[in-house]
Protein backbone atom coordinates (compact mmCIF):
# COMPACT_ATOMS: atom_id res chain seq x y z
CA UNK A 1 0.00 0.00 0.00
CA UNK A 2 1.41 3.38 -0.96
CA UNK A 3 1.84 6.39 1.27
CA UNK A 4 -1.19 8.26 -0.09
CA UNK A 5 -3.41 5.20 0.25
CA UNK A 6 -2.37 4.77 3.89
CA UNK A 7 -2.91 8.49 4.51
CA UNK A 8 -6.40 8.27 3.00
CA UNK A 9 -7.23 5.21 5.08
CA UNK A 10 -6.11 7.04 8.21
CA UNK A 11 -8.30 10.06 7.48
CA UNK A 12 -11.33 7.82 6.85
CA UNK A 13 -10.95 6.46 10.42
CA UNK A 14 -11.14 9.90 12.10
CA UNK A 15 -14.96 10.21 12.23
CA UNK A 16 -15.25 6.80 13.92
CA UNK A 17 -12.53 7.80 16.39
CA UNK A 18 -14.28 11.03 17.37
CA UNK A 19 -17.60 9.21 17.63
CA UNK A 20 -16.01 6.71 20.04
CA UNK A 21 -14.51 9.56 22.05
CA UNK A 22 -17.93 11.23 22.32
CA UNK A 23 -19.54 7.97 23.45
CA UNK A 24 -16.89 7.49 26.15
CA UNK A 25 -17.24 11.09 27.36
CA UNK A 26 -20.97 10.52 27.87
CA UNK A 27 -20.08 7.69 30.29
CA UNK A 28 -17.92 9.93 32.49
CA UNK A 29 -19.29 10.87 35.89
CA UNK A 30 -18.20 14.47 36.35
CA UNK A 31 -17.60 15.70 39.93
CA UNK A 32 -19.91 18.25 41.49
CA UNK A 33 -18.70 21.55 42.94
CA UNK A 34 -18.13 20.21 46.48
CA UNK A 35 -16.06 17.28 45.21
CA UNK A 36 -14.06 19.54 42.90
CA UNK A 37 -13.17 21.92 45.75
CA UNK A 38 -12.15 18.94 47.87
CA UNK A 39 -9.97 17.44 45.12
CA UNK A 40 -8.38 20.82 44.37
CA UNK A 41 -7.56 21.34 48.05
CA UNK A 42 -5.91 17.92 48.26
CA UNK A 43 -3.80 18.67 45.18
CA UNK A 44 -2.69 22.10 46.43
CA UNK A 45 -1.77 20.75 49.89
CA UNK A 46 0.10 17.79 48.40
CA UNK A 47 2.07 19.97 45.97
CA UNK A 48 2.94 22.40 48.78
CA UNK A 49 4.18 19.60 51.06
CA UNK A 50 6.27 18.05 48.29
CA UNK A 51 7.74 21.46 47.41
CA UNK A 52 8.64 22.06 51.07
CA UNK A 53 10.24 18.62 51.31
CA UNK A 54 12.44 19.24 48.27
CA UNK A 55 13.30 22.76 49.50
CA UNK A 56 14.50 21.35 52.85
CA UNK A 57 16.36 18.55 51.06
CA UNK A 58 18.05 21.08 48.74
CA UNK A 59 18.96 23.28 51.70
CA UNK A 60 20.50 20.32 53.52
CA UNK A 61 22.50 19.17 50.51
CA UNK A 62 23.72 22.74 49.96
CA UNK A 63 24.91 22.93 53.57
CA UNK A 64 26.73 19.61 53.25
CA UNK A 65 28.46 20.74 50.06
CA UNK A 66 29.44 24.04 51.72
CA UNK A 67 30.97 22.11 54.62
CA UNK A 68 32.93 19.86 52.26
CA UNK A 69 34.17 22.65 49.98
CA UNK A 70 34.47 25.44 52.51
Amino acid sequence: MGFLARLGATFRKWPAFFNDVWVELKKVRWPNRKEMVSYTTVVIVTVTLIALFFWVLDLGISQIIDLILG
